[in-house]
C-alpha cells in the first residue's frame, strides 16, 4: 500500500476512535503525575485499539502513544498517537477534543490526520501533497501580527514554566489581537492550519501533542518551530510554536524573551 490508501484506512479507524470519545457518557478517571494531569479508561482502550489496527495496516511500525512507555524512536516507521487529546475537556464535557495520529518514518512526519469528532472534522496531510479538511484543501491564514487571534497554551503539568507562560500571555495581548485557551494542542495546531487562528504556543508539549499538527500547518503552508531547541525533532517535548507566516517572527521574539522566566 501506498501512503495513501494507508491514510484513507487510517482514517477509518481514527474515525472510530473518534466516535468512541462522543458515545461514552462518563469514565472512569486517573490521575498522572503532575499538576492537573489526568487520563481516563476510555484514553487507554482507545489507544489499545488503535495500537492493534494501525500496526495491522504497517506491520513493520512501532507504536509512540501517550498511555505507555516508549522507546527512543528510530527509522522506522513509527505511529505517534493521542488517543484523546484534550483529556480535561473530555472529561469536563466541553467537546474540544480530538483523535490525533502521525506516522513518521526516518524520525519526521509523512502523514497526519486529527479528528474532531463533536464537529465531524477530520484534518489530513501527506508530506508534499498539501493539507485537508474533509477532503477539500485547507491554507494558514495571513492576518497580520497586531491583529492575530492567539491560542496559548498553559502547560499546567509544570510549574516552573507559570512565570514565562505568563509573559507570553501579556506580550500576546499587549501587541497581538486576543488569546484563545482551546484546551488541546493538536486542535490548536488544525487552527493554525486552517486559519482560524493565527498564533499557537505552548512551552513545554510532547510528541504526540504535535507531531500530527507540525505535519498539517507545513503542508498547508505555515511556520512550525521549536524554539528553545536547536532542530526540530519528534523523540521528546519541547516548546512549541505554530504561526502564519506574517505573525513567525513577532511570535518568535516573545517566546525567546520569556525564556528568561523559566526556573
Amino acid at each position: 500500500m501506498d501512503l495513501f490508501e494507508i491514510m484513507d484506512r487510517a482514517a477509518l479507524h481514527v474515525r472510530e476512535a473518534g466516535a468512541r470519545i462522543v458515545h461514552v457518557s462518563k469514565s472512569i478517571v486517573h490521575e498522572k503525575e503532575g499538576h492537573y494531569n489526568y487520563v481516563t479508561e476510555t484514553d487507554v482502550a482507545i489507544q489499545d485499539y488503535l495500537r492493534v489496527e494501525l500496526s495491522r495496516l504497517l506491520p513493520e511500525s512501532r507504536f509512540f502513544a501517550e498511555e505507555q512507555e516508549n522507546d527512543v524512536l528510530t527509522d522506522a516507521y513509527t505511529w505517534v498517537v493521542d488517543p484523546i487529546d484534550g483529556t480535561m475537556n473530555f472529561i469536563a464535557n466541553r467537546h474540544a477534543s480530538c483523535v490525533s495520529v502521525a506516522l513518521l518514518k526516518d524520525q519526521q512526519p509523512v502523514m497526519a490526520l486529527i479528528y474532531q469528532p463533536y464537529l465531524d472534522e477530520l484534518f489530513t496531510a501527506i508530506k508534499g501533497a498539501g493539507a485537508m479538511l474533509n477532503g477539500r484543501p485547507i491554507h494558514a491564514g495571513s492576518r497580520p501580527f497586531e491583529k492575530a487571534l492567539i491560542d496559548l497554551g498553559t502547560s499546567p503539568y509544570y510549574a516552573e514554566l507559570a512565570d514565562a507562560t505568563a509573559y507570553c500571555f501579556g506580550q500576546f495581548l499587549k501587541q497581538g489581537g486576543d488569546i484563545r485557551r482551546v484546551g488541546s494542542a493538536a486542535l490548536d495546531c488544525c487552527d493554525i492550519a486552517c486559519g482560524r487562528a493565527d498564533v499557537f504556543c505552548e512551552l513545554r508539549l510532547s510528541p504526540w501533542d504535535f507531531a500530527a499538527g507540525a505535519l498539517l500547518i507545513a503542508e498547508a503552508g505555515g511556520c512550525f518551530a521549536m524554539p528553545y531547541e536547536a532542530e526540530i525533532s519528534f523523540g521528546k517535548p519541547a516548546c512549541i510554536l505554530a504561526a502564519n507566516p506574517l505573525c513567525i517572527d513577532d511570535a518568535l521574539r516573545i517566546i525567546k524573551e520569556a525564556k528568561r522566566l523559566i526556573r
